[in-house]
């Protein structure tokens, strides 16, 4: 699973300011790395029917232990209650043990600049 494309649960008005996050995870080992791709399907899906998301995309690099995520949302709140609820909340807690290192960015941009390119989303997380 080298990169799940950038998938679209709600449509964002044109023109709209969205709010981008994006962010880094690095697992202490392969095992951990593991353990990160298990648990994405169930994150994937909630991303799939979560209010006020305008799109998403994973970038994993498994066997440097290394994942990129990128999402876009209605706003700040919206990211909030995803990251907060359903699946994620507890995979982000059970997941935190095996994280080496993790870096977050987070702008408003344009819905029409929607997906943003990885090249954006690795110069502001590193």
């Amino acid at each position: 699973m080298p990169t799940l494309p950038w998938t679209v649960p709600n449509r964002p008005p044109r023109a709209t300011e969205v709010h981008v996050f994006a962010s880094r995870f690095e697992t202490r080992t392969l095992w951990g790395a593991l353990r990160f791709l298990a648990r994405t399907p169930g994150v994937w899906r909630q991303i799939g029917s979560a209010p006020g998301a305008y799109g998403a995309s994973l970038k994993a690099e498994p066997f440097r232990r290394t994942f990129w995520t990128l999402s876009a949302w209605e706003s700040p709140e919206a990211l909030k209650t995803f990251a907060h609820s359903g699946t994620h909340a507890p995979t982000s807690r059970g997941l935190s043990a095996q994280m080496r290192d993790a870096k977050f960015a987070s702008w408003a941009a344009s819905s029409d600049e929607l997906p943003v390119s990885w090249a954006e989303v690795r110069r502001r997380l590193t």
